[in-house]
C-alpha cells in the first residue's frame, strides 16, 4: 500500500512461527519480500540478524525484529488496520493466553513431534524420524483439536466474537501439519468449519502456494472446499 515500507521476512516455509507472521503481514497488506533462510546452517550473516539463530526475522521500519509474538504485536500496534489484538485488556489477555497455548504447548506436543521428525530432520540432515515421537504427536493432536472444538462451541472465533492473532497462531500450526496431511479434519466439524473460514482469507494465499523440496502437499491442502 502507498506509504507502507517494503519489508523483508527471513523465514522457513513450514515453520508455524513464520507462518503466523506471514498471515499477520498479509492481513495488514504489507508488501513483503520473503527470503527463505536455512537457519540450521547458522551463517554468520543470519546470526548477525538474530543471535538466537531462529526464524522468523523481520526487517521493517529500520528495525530488525525476531520472535513471532513480539513481531506480530509490533505490527498490530504500528499498523492497526485491521486490529488483531483487542482493545479491552481482558480480551487481550485471552488472545495472549491462546497464542502461548499454540506457540508452546501445541508446538512442543504436536508439531515438533510430527513435522520435526517427518520433515525437518530430512531437510536439515539430522537423521531419521523417530516413529515413537511421531506416534505421540499424532495422539496428542486429538486433545488439542477437542479443546479447539470446545472453544468454538461457545465462540465465533477462538478468543471471542472477532478474529484475532489467536486464530492466526492456531492456523499457522495446523496449516504446517496439513501440508503433510497430519490433521484429522473429520474429528470436529466446528474446527473444520473454522479452518475453512480462515483458510479462505486472502492472507492465506501465499501459504497455500508453498512448495517444499522433497515433500509434496496433499491435493486438499490448497482446496478451499476440502
Amino acid at each position: 500500500m502507498p506509504g507502507f515500507p517494503m519489508t523483508v521476512l527471513y523465514h522457513a516455509p513450514l515453520s508455524p512461527f513464520c507462518r503466523k507472521v506471514r498471515l499477520t503481514l498479509s492481513e495488514k497488506r504489507l508488501d513483503t519480500d520473503l527470503q527463505e533462510e536455512r537457519y540450521w546452517e547458522k551463517s554468520p550473516e543470519f546470526l548477525r540478524r538474530n543471535p538466537a539463530g531462529k526464524v522468523p526475522v523481520l526487517k521493517i521500519d529500520n528495525l530488525t525484529l525476531s520472535e513471532s509474538q513480539a513481531i506480530c504485536e509490533y505490527l498490530d500496534e504500528v499498523y492497526p488496520n485491521p486490529r488483531l489484538m483487542p482493545s479491552d485488556p481482558r480480551d487481550r489477555v485471552e488472545v495472549r493466553r491462546l497464542c502461548a497455548w499454540f506457540d508452546d504447548s501445541f508446538y512442543h506436543e504436536v508439531t515438533l513431534k510430527i513435522l520435526g521428525e517427518r520433515v525437518n530432520k530430512k531437510l536439515t540432515g539430522a537423521g531419521y524420524p523417530d516413529s515413537r515421537m511421531v506416534k505421540d504427536g499424532v495422539s496428542r493432536i486429538k486433545y488439542h483439536l477437542d479443546y479447539m472444538a470446545h472453544l468454538l462451541d461457545h465462540r465465533r472465533w477462538l478468543a471471542g466474537d472477532v478474529m484475532t492473532l489467536a486464530d492466526f497462531a492456531a492456523a499457522a500450526q495446523l496449516s504446517s501439519l496439513d501440508y503433510t496431511s497430519d490433521v484429522d479434519w473429520n474429528r470436529s466439524a466446528v474446527v473444520k468449519d473454522w479452518y475453512a473460514k480462515i483458510k479462505s482469507r486472502p492472507a492465506f494465499r501465499s501459504l497455500l502456494a508453498d512448495q517444499v523440496v522433497g515433500f509434496l502437499p496433499p491435493p486438499h491442502y490448497s482446496d478451499l472446499d476440502f
